[in-house]
């Protein structure tokens, strides 16, 4: 914990003329914000919003209820990860969950690789991973494939809803009356493509930008650099998380990504299309793309009726500003993906009460 003196010391911190607006791109670290109450210590004068770094809120409601349709087709097996299972669709009530009780196959699964080996134990049923996730789970996705392919299992594809931070990032800032003074870059994204991975954002969109891990101390301390940056009216790189991220990467995670995957189109919840900011299959691995070995055609619906989860990972709402929370919509009975994913805006608000 931090002691006084600290605390006292962060809240002395100068905040340039006008206010500063910190955005943090990744759910982890929004959790560990509500968790810590970090908003609360910060000077006055500077905000903390949160923005698309869920990947599961940020899959697009279309995706959501073409998975769930699929779900029902005789023979079909959906295997996810656990947060996937209450997300709702475009209906009240209806997520994966419901499906299951109505006689869905769906197994919850703690890797691909558990995809992969229930699909070689049941030949009958055709076994589709829900790929959710950013260049962290990727090369996991991507080594599932590669493990399918050399043992012969044909009944196993992947129904893609991965995502590349950069072209969302680049989106965001491009958007009409979106302003931020800094990113709180992600961690766990960083291991993977590097803290060079974020050299865009003062570079070239003239932003600072900070790789942090994930106690509070990290985030505190990446924090104090960005408001200095700002203060002093610079824009740089500063990778704080330097003992597990490398200005480089993980060469071997990317080469494993880009054996299998290649950058393509994709729909972002509350972002919308976004060119090349997700992944899809280089050909000669098109037998394990789910969306065309099955046709899944994902609906136009952006949103379910009420949610503004889309406005929130944009740093439009707080959550609590949200006309649903804490109402209609609760951890036990959710309205949208923000409410029920263990990394969501909303989830963090709710369980910390980060919004008294």
């Amino acid at each position: 914990m931090l002691s006084p003196e600290a605390r006292s010391a962060i809240r002395a911190l100068p905040v340039r003329e006008g206010g500063v607006r910190l955005m943090e791109v990744c759910g982890t670290h929004t959790m560990s914000i509500a968790k810590a109450g970090i908003r609360r210590m910060l000077p006055e004068g500077a905000e903390l919003l949160s923005g698309p770094g869920c990947p599961v809120c940020v899959t697009h409601q279309g995706s959501i209820d073409a998975f769930l349709e699929l779900s029902m087709q005789k023979g079909v097996t959906i295997a996810t990860y656990g947060d996937m299972i209450r997300v709702p669709g475009s209906r009240r009530g209806d997520n994966l969950a419901r499906r299951r009780a109505l006689g869905a196959d769906v197994l919850v699964v703690y890797s691909p690789i558990d995809a992969v080996d229930y699909a070689e134990a049941h030949p009958e049923r055709e076994v589709v991973f829900l790929g959710v996730g950013f260049e962290t789970t990727a090369p996991g996705t991507a080594a599932a494939v590669l493990n399918a392919a050399e043992r012969g299992v044909g009944n196993f594809s992947v129904y893609s809803l991965l995502k590349r931070v950069e072209p969302a990032l680049r989106a965001l800032v491009a958007m009409e009356d979106f302003h931020v003074d800094g990113f709180l870059c992600p961690g766990h994204v960083a291991t993977i493509i590097g803290a060079e991975g974020f050299r865009f954002l003062p570079e070239e969109l003239h932003i600072p930008a900070v790789v942090a891990g994930f106690e509070a101390e990290d985030i505190l301390t990446a924090l104090v650099h960005l408001l200095s940056q700002t203060f002093a009216g610079e824009a740089k790189l500063e990778n704080e998380y330097r003992r597990a991220v490398r200005q480089e990467g993980n060469s071997a995670a990317m080469a494993m990504i880009e054996r299998v995957l290649e950058p393509a189109d994709a729909l972002w919840r509350g972002l919308g299309a976004i060119p090349l900011s997700g992944y899809g299959f280089r050909s000669e691995f098109a037998a394990y793309d789910a969306e065309k070995k099955l046709s899944l055609q994902p609906g136009a619906n952006d949103a379910v009726p009420g949610c503004k989860c889309g406005e929130i990972m944009k740093g439009a709402l707080h959550p609590h500003r949200c006309p649903l929370f804490g109402k209609l919509c609760t951890p036990e009975d959710p309205v949208g993906p923000c409410m029920v994913s263990s990394e969501g805006a909303c989830a963090a608000a709710w369980k910390y009460r980060s919004f008294e």
